[in-house]
């Protein structure tokens, strides 16, 4: 029976991405598994955001600042409701497409990624090409698209279980 070690799951705070999270969390736990979480700061991205192409190091601070708080608290509420405590967070720099599918699966030996069906809206899918696609294309590894919450329900109504009561209003 295939047993998964490591699982990746890149966040982007979208509900599809912790949907995907929720699952991979019932995974590792399975497989008694190692969990990596990942947020990736898109420079290109970023850098258009805020200031033009201006990136400081104060606007660098702030980026791994909240991406990393929003990790944290990831973790524990993963620890806290569902016990899993081999769970490691992660944040990189550069485009989310090849650091996600080459450089992170390549580093940190991943031999699965769970990650929502997009976190993009459907200009920024014409635009850029959706990261989901990239990575179920050129991963090295199994790639799992979540599109259903953990009872493998449509999640066209479903909010992320790892988001608080007052934070779906």
């Amino acid at each position: 029976m295939l047993k998964y070690q490591n699982v990746l799951v890149p966040l982007d705070t979208s509900s599809l991405s912790e949907l995907a999270l929720a699952k991979a969390v019932a995974v590792a736990k399975r497989n008694d598994a190692h969990l990596d979480l990942l947020s990736v700061i898109d420079t290109q991205r970023s850098s258009s955001s805020y200031f033009g192409s201006m990136m400081t190091s104060d606007l660098v601070d702030k980026l791994v600042g909240d991406a990393t708080k929003y990790l944290d608290n990831l973790v524990k509420q993963i620890k806290d409701d569902y016990g899993l405590t081999d769970v490691a967070t992660h944040v990189r720099f550069g485009n989310p497409k090849t650091v996600i599918s080459l450089e992170f699966i390549h580093d940190h030996k991943n031999d699965l990624v769970m990650m929502g069906a997009t976190g993009m809206t459907a200009m920024e899918r014409v635009l850029t090409g959706s990261v989901t696609d990239f990575v179920t294309r050129n991963a090295p590894c199994d790639v799992l698209v979540v599109r259903t919450d953990v009872a493998n329900t449509s999640t066209s109504d479903k909010t992320s279980p790892f988001r608080k009561e007052t934070d779906n209003k």
